[in-house]
């Protein structure tokens, strides 16, 4: 191999190394996306405030012959934590994950559980939730979906956790289980019981 030669391949392994990382770079991004756990996927709203907002009820939907309360940002700073889920009736994982919220409101009736409709008609929400049940206290309908992007949803269903001052402190993204209920949700939502009542202690002082 002559001099020469050796010289004009350098520029071709300079350009070869970048664009080798580049490709193991974007290969970790998606290895890490697609194929670890959804419910692990990062949220910049932790820790912060929950977005403002303020949704009408879904149309028609009625509750002891009254119509159905929206939901707003004010519903979850009233000194009790509250469970946020993220639904819409042409979710196919949200009919898996209903029975779970079904079972869970049977399980703890003081549990507060809200709900956003995201991206729904009305009338497809009212025939999910009286063939599947209504284990919410309210919901927003989210008809354009606006408040969910301002909530970071990456697909329904989602679930958040907020405490008493209306701030989120845990997001699990996907169908919930009983697994990840018992193991993940419930000890997030003690979690914001603690940090709810201390807050109101120190306030207090």
């Amino acid at each position: 191999m002559t001099i020469a030669s050796t010289t004009s391949r350098r520029p071709r392994g300079r350009f070869l190394l970048p664009l080798l990382l580049i490709i193991g770079l974007v290969g970790v991004f998606f290895y890490a996306l697609f194929s670890g756990d959804p419910s692990k996927l990062p949220s910049a709203l932790i820790g912060k405030p929950a977005p403002q907002f303020d949704l009408p009820p879904i149309e028609g939907l009625e509750r002891n012959g009254k119509a159905g309360d929206g939901l707003s940002t004010a519903d979850l700073a009233t000194g009790e934590v509250t469970i946020v889920n993220v639904w819409a009736s042409w979710c196919g994982p949200c009919i898996q994950e209903h029975a779970v919220l079904v079972w869970l409101k049977e399980q703890q009736h003081d549990l507060r559980l809200m709900g956003i409709n995201y991206k729904d008609s009305p009338e497809k929400a009212l025939q999910f939730l009286n063939r599947h049940g209504d284990p919410y206290d309210q919901i927003g309908a989210d008809r354009n979906g606006r408040v969910a992007i301002d909530w970071g949803v990456y697909g329904v269903p989602e679930t958040y956790v907020v405490d008493g001052h209306g701030e989120i402190v845990y997001r699990f993204v996907g169908p919930l289980n009983e697994q990840a209920v018992r193991k993940e949700l419930l000890p997030a939502v003690e979690i914001a019981r603690e940090r709810t009542k201390s807050a109101a202690a120190a306030k207090a002082l």
